[in-house]
């Protein structure tokens, strides 16, 4: 393996597309903070629908920050993350991305392509017009995962899909993967995208004593965002909330399961100076390699510019790069999906 000095680099757990009870969730952010802090996550974004009313600061030990999902009735939801002013749901979607850039926030489409051919009673809630520009993709949702493979056709069907629910989670949607590497590849700059937990905490009231499906903190332990910084998360909220926000706008962020392995990915790219992370860019030069570290041995695809130039098994890995363009992994597991990095440009 080739050695280059790196800069230490700093790793922070956290969770997004949360619903407390300022919208249709169950917990409080006491109970929601708690649990987030048993599942190992240090910060988490709370997006309730339509609401902004969820207090942000450092509780429990986890930095709290606000967003919410504008959320029309039947389609085009849409989180924006780092604002402070309800939008109306009302409007042409079109307008929520603009308003949240001019409020200085950053938006993600949620859950584009949830399916059509559900068989259950839950409808689709899909992103309808594509030519609209976001500013970036939640491209793997669980509750959108779940919803569209859980069947209720008969009561051992629907008792599978709840008690083994984490095998019904497969990996993210191939058109949703295919918009936002065409968004990238029209655009200069890196698309990010993120992973969307969309827990409730429901609660089923039909028993005699209610059943809470999908509690925090199980789920704070499916799809998590791996933020990387460069300097530690600061103990002051404010700086720390714009840190953590900066780091998901530029892409600096990698999406894993973690239900699939306890182990963390790693993904960088390094020239002859210097190291670099996700949606980070560096310069193509005669020693510029890719690695990938994820702990244990996964089906590992090296995509550029969407398409896939390398594909193998593999634990830790690194290969020579020798073409300009931006460059994501995706590693599976028995075809379940594990981690998708942000692209790292390559000029």
């Amino acid at each position: 393996m080739t050695n280059f000095a790196t800069k230490k680099l700093y790793k922070y757990l956290g969770g997004i597309h949360i619903h407390s009870k300022y919208s249709d969730g169950t917990g409080d952010i006491d109970a929601i903070t708690k649990a987030a802090k048993k599942a190992g996550l240090a910060w988490i974004i709370v997006t309730d629908h339509n609401n902004i009313d969820v207090p942000e600061g450092i509780i429990n030990g986890v930095y709290v920050i606000k967003g919410v999902e504008i959320s029309p009735p039947s389609s085009n939801h849409y989180l924006a993350l780092g604002v402070n002013n309800i939008i109306d749901y009302e409007q042409e979607p079109q307008r929520f991305v603009e308003e949240v850039r001019e409020q200085g926030g950053i938006g993600f489409v949620a859950h584009p392509d949830e399916s059509d051919k559900r068989k259950n009673k839950y409808s689709p809630i899909k992103w309808l017009d594509k030519k609209i520009i976001p500013d970036g993709i939640e491209i793997w949702n669980w509750f959108s995962v779940w919803a569209d493979n859980y069947t209720d056709k008969n009561i051992f069907a629907q008792i599978y899909s709840f008690l083994f629910k984490d095998r019904l989670i497969t990996k993210p949607y191939t058109e949703t993967l295919s918009w936002w590497d065409d968004l990238n590849n029209t655009s200069d700059e890196v698309v990010p995208a993120i992973g969307g937990i969309d827990v409730h905490a429901l609660k089923i009231a039909k028993h005699i004593f209610p059943v809470k499906v999908f509690p925090y903190k199980s789920m704070f332990k499916t799809i998590t965002n791996i933020i990387t910084l460069k300097e530690k998360l600061s103990d002051d909220f404010k700086t720390a909330k714009s840190q953590i926000l900066e780091a998901i706008r530029l892409g600096n962020n990698l999406i894993v399961n973690r239900k699939i392995t306890k182990a963390l990915p790693e993904v960088t790219i390094s020239n002859s100076k210097e190291t670099v992370c996700e949606g980070e860019t560096i310069e193509l030069d005669d020693f510029t390699y890719i690695r990938i570290k994820l702990g244990k041995k996964f089906e590992v695809r090296l995509l550029c510019n969407g398409e896939v130039i390398w594909e193998n098994k593999a634990k830790e890995v690194e290969i020579p790069l020798l073409q300009r363009g931006k460059f994501r992994i995706e590693a599976r597991l028995n075809k379940l999906g594990y981690a998708y990095s942000n692209p790292i440009i390559v000029r």
